[in-house]
């Protein structure tokens, strides 16, 4: 094999290697937020608003035009509005899951990431006047069909999965019709919002119940993780995103949320009924009609 043929093959292997491991982070990620139970959920998002918005600045200043992408951005209002509404997205997402994690929801928050391919695909439908195939319809149906008997079975509503599948849905569509780059993007959106974080944590510190100077250390080294936790997987995801196809990226997420569904089974516990099951079995039969025709359709000769 030439060199030329053989380079094309060594990035996408190590786009593949990015994503799976981006995936698995994020499939891990409860690892992190249980030990932070103790810690107001609110407070945790601004602890995360503010250091996330530490290390990609840090980022940017590596990246040629980065800084200067962001400020672009700034000088346009359509840009600005279009950020804010993905920031107010994200903190939704962000809080929904955390809340979750920490409340013995882990299954709940698996179902929601479970879902968020098919929800998409209907917001690029309704929202993007994207075309869906009779397949994709198919898999939407079947799980709608899930999510219905998992709603009329369950003692409560599960808000938690539909708000996350639909926040992040929702912030996906956003994030496709804005002209800056993911991680300028996730920077402009975090810079918006450090201001009123920054004031959430100021004010929680004045009134003497903020969490910084008042836990332990293994917390406090926690809490300034916050930033790296979250560019971490970014930047292998970015990283992924342009050396592999999109296909394949598709069917590698599905590893984050079947990482958290262990977890929530079998380290927390929580509770997994046969009715559970039968709803998770019509939302994994769906994932498999919807990515097996993605697969078809992207080897199809152009």
């Amino acid at each position: 094999m030439s060199p030329s043929s053989g380079a094309p093959e060594h990035r996408e292997r190590l786009g593949a290697v990015a994503a799976g491991t981006c995936y698995i982070l994020w499939g891990l990620v409860p690892l992190y937020w249980k030990p932070l139970a103790s810690v107001n959920a609110v407070e945790l998002i601004a602890h995360r608003h503010v250091w996330s918005l530490a290390i990609l600045l840090m980022l940017l200043l590596g990246l040629e035009g980065g800084l200067v992408e962001v400020g672009q951005a700034l000088r346009s209002w359509r840009s600005i509005g279009r950020c804010l509404v993905g920031a107010c997205l994200l903190t939704t997402n962000w809080m929904a899951y955390v809340w979750g994690v920490n409340s013995g929801h882990v299954i709940d928050t698996s179902l929601g990431y479970f879902l968020v391919p098919l929800c998409s695909v209907v917001a690029g439908r309704f929202l993007l006047d994207e075309h869906l195939r009779r397949i994709q319809w198919l898999a939407v149906g079947i799980a709608a069909t899930g999510v219905l008997l998992l709603i009329l079975r369950a003692k409560t509503f599960p808000w938690i999965a539909l708000v996350l599948a639909g926040s992040w849905s929702a912030y996906s569509v956003m994030r496709k019709r804005a002209t800056i780059g993911s991680i300028p993007g996730l920077a402009m959106e975090t810079l918006l919002l450090s201001p009123l974080a920054v004031g959430f944590l100021l004010w929680r510190h004045h009134e003497g119940i903020g969490a910084l100077g008042r836990v332990d250390l293994r917390t406090h080294l926690l809490i300034l993780s916050a930033g790296i936790v979250t560019a971490v997987p970014l930047m292998l995801f970015a990283y992924a995103a342009r050396r592999i196809r999109l296909s394949t990226l598709g069917v590698l997420q599905y590893l984050a949320p079947t990482g958290q569904l262990i977890l929530g089974v079998w380290v927390y516990g929580e509770p997994f009924s046969r009715g559970r099951l039968v709803s998770f079995a019509l939302i994994w039969i769906a994932l498999v009609l919807y990515t097996a025709d993605n697969l078809r359709q992207a080897a199809r000769p152009r």
